[in-house]
């Protein structure tokens, strides 16, 4: 029977050298196989199973572009498993952000992204039992719960003798290359980034280029994007569906958008809320729909001849706090859990489930603590300014433990990612890698005044004291009685009176971190 052409030697020749250019770690078996049908022997070409995950792009993906390059037609799956996530399976507008993802990326695939519901580890063997693939690509992930799972999966793969791909596809610098001189992991960002990352390793991968899928796999047995019940039952995201176009193409739009109107001027307008300077990338970089080394090349390309260097070291120093997070939780998984610091364990944090509720709801009467929550709820996203605010008067002036920041977060933030959020809240309460001191608490009036001058940020969320003079927008509890009255505020009726003195509360604070054992 005469072969293929993509069968000859030759071309399995080129394959293998594909696959170890990839990474690949096992040789692949036959890429056909013999079917008997009436009448006829014909050759039907095995699949390869691309196993999507946080890497929702068809452009700059490494176990994609591994797949198409076996020269068979490929499968293109995602399971979502929220049974291996357990607690961290994600939260309500995570989880509407994925369905709009998926949805987009099946059109990029015109259709042919096989959906999956449960255990990833039982599936993905279950797949390639039933369609006979001859090998499955995917890119790494560095939360505690996938990398047992696909350690797991993996060897469970090559006892089959099952090819298996797994890449690089979300980090700038794999964690396990970067060390101290001593061999140990580094604790603190500036030496990881600047002698870790940018001296001791090789640059970022260069954005591959982008490979059509020429020929899917007619494998079926998929679910509807429905049945993985990922929309919520009550109609509240619809301010997020204004303010977000999740995607591959809504990335490259929001990255287009950054480049042209927002990095210029990046260095100092990342720290004020109410202008466009920040990129809003996260919850596109989260679910991969786009690479950190698209944004890290695409930003130097715009910054040719000297011009903007500054605005440019510092977005690339933000990727790198994100290296950072995903750096961190990958050598001390207790991350989202434990103080790294373990004296932390001793802190008197206080239970006061009123209080913690008033700042969920930005009702706190900080006018720039309840303006960054109304955003959260209103958009699935806050200022990264905010955040640090908002999250230093929870655990200093309110003295709530960390871990209460962190789930609520994780619920109502679009980019609710593990690494990010476990280590930016062990930074503001001081119990992380590289963590904020003790001492340093952040003032949300100071802040306001600073980084919100004028009080635009605050009135666009805090309406009810929108009308009040600048000088009393970020402190309307200092305002005369004739201010308040002129502008329609009555303090504890319109607007709450603050749920604490502020300085009260922060002399409460550093007492119980100076008292805190070890």
């Amino acid at each position: 029977m005469k072969q293929n052409a993509s069968n000859t030697p030759g071309e399995l020749h080129v394959l293998l050298q594909i696959l170890t250019k990839h990474g690949s770690s096992v040789e692949p078996k036959p890429l056909y196989c013999a079917l008997s049908l009436p009448g006829r022997n014909m050759i039907k070409p095995k699949p390869v199973i691309a196993w999507f995950r946080q890497d929702l792009r068809l452009s700059d993906n490494p176990a994609l572009s591994a797949a198409i390059g076996m020269g068979a037609p490929v499968l293109p799956v995602f399971v979502l498993d929220d049974d291996s996530a357990g607690e961290w399976s994600a939260g309500a507008a995570s989880r509407w952000w994925l369905h709009e993802s998926l949805a987009s990326l099946d059109t990029s695939l015109d259709g042919n992204l096989q959906l999956f519901r449960g255990r990833a580890d039982l599936i993905i063997p279950e797949l390639v039992e039933k369609t006979g693939a001859s090998g499955v690509t995917f890119n790494r992930c560095y939360e505690p719960w996938r990398v047992n799972r696909d350690r797991e999966l993996m060897n469970r793969l090559r006892d089959r003798n099952t090819f298996v791909g797994c890449h690089n596809g979300s980090l700038l610098f794999d964690p396990q290359s970067i060390t101290t001189r001593g061999g140990t992991p580094y604790r603190v960002f500036t030496p990881y980034y600047r002698k870790g990352c940018l001296e001791g390793a090789p640059p970022p991968r260069k954005p591959l280029e982008p490979t059509p899928v020429r020929r899917f796999s007619d494998a079926a047995g998929g679910l509807p994007l429905a049945d993985l019940e990922l929309m919520p039952t009550r109609r509240w995201y619809d301010g997020m569906a204004r303010a977000w176009s999740p995607g591959e193409q809504g990335a490259t739009l929001r990255l287009r958008e950054f480049l042209d109107n927002g990095i210029a001027g990046y260095a100092d307008g990342r720290n004020v809320p109410a202008q466009a300077f920040v990129s809003r990338l996260s919850p596109h970089l989260h679910f991969g729909e786009i690479s950190p080394n698209q944004a890290w090349y695409a930003a130097a390309d715009c910054v040719q001849g000297g011009a903007l260097r500054d605005d440019l070291d510092v977005f690339r120093s933000e990727l790198g706090w994100r290296e950072f997070s995903h750096y961190t939780l990958y050598h001390y998984p207790e991350l989202p859990h434990g103080n790294l610091q373990r004296r932390f364990d001793r802190f008197p944090w206080i239970t006061d489930r009123k209080a913690l509720r008033r700042w969920q709801d930005g009702q706190t009467g900080i006018p720039i603590v309840d303006a960054g929550m109304r955003e959260l709820w209103q958009t699935g996203y806050m200022h990264n300014r905010v955040r640090m605010i908002a999250a230093s008067f929870l655990v200093k002036n309110l003295m709530q433990h960390w871990h209460h920041g962190a789930n609520w977060f994780w619920d109502t933030l679009v980019d609710a990612d593990l690494a990010n959020n476990s280590a930016g809240w062990q930074w503001v309460a001081g119990s992380g890698a590289d963590a904020a001191p003790y001492f340093r608490i952040f003032n949300p009036v100071t802040q306001g005044n600073r980084f919100d001058p004028d009080g635009e940020y605050v009135r666009r969320f805090v309406p009810e004291i929108a009308t009040l003079p600048d000088k009393y927008v970020h402190c309307p509890w200092d305002a005369p009685a004739n201010v308040l009255a002129d502008s329609g505020v009555v303090l504890g009726e319109t607007y709450p009176t603050p749920i604490v003195d502020l300085k009260a509360s922060r002399l409460r604070a550093l007492a119980a971190y100076r008292e805190m054992p070890g």
